[in-house]
């Protein structure tokens, strides 16, 4: 049993990392966020997934608070201020192809990296093990993608999907690491996303709705 949970739970962090890449990578932004809120189911369920593999029930509890907030609550703040904003993204810096290329190249040597070399960043016997080595090597790559989406992109809004991708990367990391940590702590976690989220969004809208672009680079230009 032991084995056949540990297939399934690099099964669905592969799935997270996949749906990380089109929440990152796809212009219309309800694509993007329904990538995004597919990414946050799968964390829930790898969150599941250990709580079985390693008998902690307070894991069940990370599930259901990472489902609620980062699987519907997050996406629908995420759509509610889409409404209000334009429905494609801003043309980013790097075009498409050659931003999925270049991602697919650096995601797959970075995680190669971490992988060969995970003592060094969690010098512990639980991290040195399958399926927490992958684990862990995925949820930086996560963070990785996030934050190279909160540094290219010229979208506002999709720079906060990169923000949200980013601690979710961490977020990922917390099931190796720290998987005693306390629920309230979890609980407070996720509301500090969900806060954040919900600033950014505001601020975007009230931005396009007084200079009618979300463009970061145009604002840039204005503020000078």
């Amino acid at each position: 049993m032991a084995w056949v949970t540990g297939d399934v739970i690099i099964t669905l962090v592969v799935a997270h990392l996949l749906a990380s890449v089109a929440a990152a990578e796809v212009r219309n932004l309800k694509l993007s966020t329904a990538a995004l809120c597919a990414q946050s189911v799968f964390l829930s369920a790898t969150f599941a997934a250990f709580a079985v593999l390693s008998q902690n029930p307070s894991l069940y509890w990370w599930a259901l608070t990472t489902l609620l907030t980062k699987g519907i609550l997050i996406p629908w703040l995420l759509y509610y201020y889409m409404r209000r904003l334009p429905k494609l993204e801003v043309k980013p810096v790097i075009g498409f192809a050659a931003s999925l290329i270049f991602l697919l190249i650096f995601l797959t040597a970075f995680y190669e990296f971490v992988h060969t070399h995970i003592e060094f960043i969690a010098p512990t016997k639980e991290a040195l093990m399958e399926p927490a080595r992958s684990n862990l090597a995925i949820a930086f790559t996560i963070f990785v993608l996030g934050l190279y989406v909160v540094m290219a992109r010229r979208d506002a809004f999709k720079i906060v999907i990169g923000l949200i991708l980013l601690k979710n990367g961490v977020h990922l990391s917390l099931v190796t690491l720290a998987p005693t940590l306390p629920e309230t702590t979890i609980f407070g976690i996720t509301t500090d996303v969900i806060v954040a989220a919900f600033l950014l969004l505001y601020l975007t809208e009230r931005i396009y709705q007084q200079l009618g672009t979300v463009d970061t680079v145009q604002l840039s230009t204005l503020k000078r």
